[in-house]
C-alpha cells in the first residue's frame, strides 16, 4: 500500500542502517531501480512548494483543523497565491492536514406529539430562494459539555445566502428560546417582506406563542413530515457544519456554560462575516448580501 516515494524513503533508511544490497531492497519492496533513482533525485531536489506548505499549514491550523482543501485554496487565492486545488489537496495530505470527522452523539429531539394541527410542507426540500427573506429555516440543536451542563442553539437561516438572520442560545430548549430567535429575525424584515418559515414538527413551533409571532408578522408556516429530517436538510446541514468546525475535536473541559455560549455566538458572527462559501462565489454571506444591495 506504500507509494514509490515512501518506499524510497524506507530504502534510504535501510541502506544507512544495514549492508543489504540495493537490488535486494528494491525487489523486496517491489519498486524498480529506475523508479527508486527517480524518487531519490526528487527527494534531493529543493522543494518548490516549501513556502506554500508553510502557508497551507498556517491556514489549516488557523481554522482549527476543521476546514478542507477548498477553504484553504480560497484563502490562498485571496492572499494572491495562484495554485491549483489539486496541488493544495496533495500538499495537505503530505503535511497531514486532515479534517477529523467524529461520530455524532444522539441528537436532541423536541417532538412531543401532535399538540396542534401542522401546516403543510410548502418547501418540499427545495431550499433555494431568489431574494433575501423569502424562505427561512429554523430548528434547535443541543450541546452537552463535559461538566454535564447543556446549551441549546435556536437559529433562523435565510435560504437565499445561508445568512444566520438571528439566533438565541440558552440553557433550556423552551418556548422563550425559539420565540426569541424568531422575534429577532422578524425585527430585520423590511415592509412588505413576509417569509415562509419552515421547521420540523417540534413542540416549540406548535405552541400559541410561536403561531402568534408568525401571524403577527405575516409569516407563512411550513413543516416537515413527522420524523423526516431530509425535509429540513439544509438546516441539518448547517448544524453538521457547525458541529464539525466548532464543536467536535475541541477540549471543552473546564468551560462554563456562560463562556461556551459566548464562544458559540462568536463563531456564528464569524460565520456570517468571515466564512467564505464556494456556493456564494468565494464570498461570505455578509459580502454576498452587501453586493446585492450595491447592485440594486
Amino acid at each position: 500500500s506504500m507509494g514509490n516515494m515512501e518506499k524510497t524513503v524506507l530504502i534510504n533508511k535501510l541502506r544507512l542502517e544495514s549492508d543489504r544490497p540495493l537490488r535486494e531492497l528494491t525487489d523486496s519492496l517491489r519498486i524498480s531501480k529506475s523508479s527508486y533513482e527517480y524518487c531519490r533525485a526528487k527527494l534531493r531536489a529543493k522543494d518548490k512548494y516549501a513556502q506554500l506548505r508553510i502557508d497551507i499549514r498556517r491556514i489549516f491550523d488557523g481554522a482549527g483543523g476543521t476546514r478542507g482543501y477548498r477553504y484553504v485554496h480560497n484563502e490562498l487565492r485571496e492572499g494572491g497565491v495562484v495554485v491549483s486545488e489539486k496541488v493544495v489537496r496533495r500538499l495537505m495530505a503530505e503535511e497531514g492536514c486532515k479534517v477529523a470527522y467524529l461520530k455524532r452523539k444522539r441528537r436532541y429531539n423536541s417532538y412531543k406529539g401532535e399538540i396542534s394541527d401542522a401546516p403543510p410542507n410548502l418547501v418540499r426540500r427545495n431550499f433555494h430562494a431568489d431574494a433575501p427573506n423569502k424562505l427561512w429555516l429554523t430548528d434547535i440543536t443541543e450541546f452537552k459539555l463535559p461538566s454535564e451542563e447543556k446549551a441549546y442553539l435556536s437559529p433562523v437561516i435565510d435560504c437565499y445566502d445561508g445568512l444566520v438572520v438571528a439566533w438565541r442560545i440558552g440553557r433550556r430548549p423552551n418556548a422563550a428560546l425559539a420565540n426569541g430567535s424568531l422575534e429577532d429575525a422578524c425585527g430585520t424584515l423590511s415592509p412588505g417582506q413576509h417569509p415562509v418559515c419552515h421547521s420540523d414538527r417540534g413542540c416549540h413551533y406548535r405552541w400559541p406563542g410561536w403561531i402568534g409571532i408568525c401571524e403577527g408578522n405575516g409569516l407563512t408556516r411550513s413543516m416537515s413530515k413527522k420524523g423526516c429530517s431530509p425535509d429540513n436538510a439544509a438546516m441539518e446541514g448547517f448544524f453538521g457544519l457547525l458541529k464539525k468546525e466548532f464543536w467536535h475535536g475541541r477540549d471543552w473541559s473546564d468551560w462554563t456554560p456562560a463562556r461556551f455560549i459566548e464562544e458559540l455566538g462568536g463563531w456564528i458572527g464569524r460565520y456570517n462575516t468571515e466564512r467564505r462559501s464556494d456556493a456564494l462565489g468565494g464570498r461570505t454571506p455578509a459580502e454576498f448580501r452587501s453586493a446585492l444591495g450595491r447592485a440594486a
